[in-house]
């Protein structure tokens, strides 16, 4: 399986439809650059639509965070959703307690993120469906700038597609 499995330019691509026709009903998504802009405490309102449109569909979501500061359980609490902060990703441990959290198996969840060493990584040390997403700012930590340079790196000539049908991949295995 390649890393990431998917990737495409935004959390908005993906649909309750094309989460339920791969068979998933879990969502474990990073919060910096993901869903909210790194040095913002507001969500787009396109990105709270998108999370009540999940919700509505009984599509259950955590948030997966290596963020420890209080932004992650403000963000968490006004998402109204699951919180594994400090998570220490791309280690397994807090993918493992978020789908604890949720009651679903690995198979049941995507993990998405903007980032390809803690992200998805981590789906795929799991075994798990990544998809991967533009950050939503080009700003960051000195250390994530560090790992956007080597992740340039892996992904080579590889760039983000809108979603397909079940069974398509957005780029043939190496």
């Amino acid at each position: 399986m390649p890393i990431p499995t998917y990737y495409t330019t935004d959390v908005l691509q993906l649909t309750p439809e094309w989460l339920q026709q791969r068979g998933k009903s879990a969502l474990l998504l990073d919060l910096d650059n993901t869903l909210l802009p790194r040095d913002t405490q507001q969500f787009s309102a396109d990105v709270l639509a998108w999370v009540q449109q999940m919700k509505d569909a009984c599509i259950k979501i955590c948030l997966v965070s290596n963020n420890w500061h209080h932004r992650a359980q403000s963000a968490a609490d006004e998402l109204e959703c699951a919180l594994v902060a400090k998570a220490i990703k791309p280690l397994p441990p807090a993918f493992l307690m978020a789908l604890r959290r949720l009651g679903v198996l690995r198979r049941d969840a995507v993990v998405v993120g903007d980032q390809f060493f803690t992200d998805c990584l981590g789906a795929a040390l799991l075994g798990m469906t990544g998809v991967m997403v533009l950050p939503l700012a080009e700003h960051d930590l000195p250390h994530t700038l560090f790992l956007r340079n080597l992740e340039r790196f892996v992904m080579g000539d590889r760039r983000p597609q809108p979603l397909g049908p079940p069974g398509w991949r957005l780029y043939s295995q190496r």
